[in-house]
């Protein structure tokens, strides 16, 4: 499955934070049932390893499967191990980038800066996680499309929701992170169901879609 044209048909990731293995099958099924074909649980979650082999045995080929705030490089062959294919971090470290183009994942590191965006790129990131997105408001993106290599896919992620995403997309953002505003571990399956919808409705409903 291709990045760019998963991005270009949904454009919003999953954030799992907080779920358990045993929850991981019945959660992915609901996201991919409402459109989401890519899936990161973040290793800060328990038993993360695990829950990202239980979601990528879901889904098999058909969506990727990410792990979020890798913070060191030796946690990129056990995700791929898992049957995971994207490395997302918190910040940008290129040790990290290099080993998961080694190992043939996805790289989307997090960055806030155009120097840590450059660093990004030369080590070889496939996408850009602009984090916090809180802080890197529509009138930055556009400033780091006007110095970045115009393929470059830039992903705000931090506090994004159905009805505050669209300014960033406008100003060039390429897709984003959905954190506690789509998933919370407490939230039932009907109720993920529920916040998986509005952002689908959102970007059925969104001008420029494709």
């Amino acid at each position: 499955m291709n990045l760019l044209q998963s991005l270009k048909t949904f454009p919003f990731i999953a954030i799992t934070r907080g779920i358990t293995p045993d929850q991981a099958p019945t959660i992915t099924q609901v996201l991919y049932e409402e459109g989401f074909r890519i899936i990161e649980n973040p290793l800060n979650s328990p038993d993360p390893i695990e829950s990202i082999r239980a979601m990528s045995e879901t889904v098999g080929s058909s969506a990727m499967i990410g792990a979020g705030t890798v913070t060191d490089p030796k946690q990129v062959v056990l995700v791929k191990e898992a049957g995971g294919s994207i490395i997302i971090s918190p910040h940008c470290d290129p040790a990290i980038i290099r080993e998961t183009k080694k190992q043939g994942l996805l790289s989307m590191p997090g960055v806030a800066t155009p120097t840590e965006a450059m660093t990004a790129l030369q080590n070889g990131a496939d996408a850009l996680k602009l984090f916090p997105a809180e802080m890197i408001t529509p009138r930055i993106i556009k400033a780091f499309r006007a110095v970045l290599p115009p393929e470059t896919l830039l992903l705000p992620v931090g506090s994004i929701t159905s009805d505050n995403w669209q300014p960033y997309m406008n100003a060039g953002a390429s897709g984003f992170g959905l954190g506690s505003s789509l998933f919370r571990n407490e939230l039932t399956p009907d109720q993920l169901r529920k916040n998986a919808k509005a952002f689908g409705h959102s970007w059925e409903k969104y001008p420029a879609n494709p």
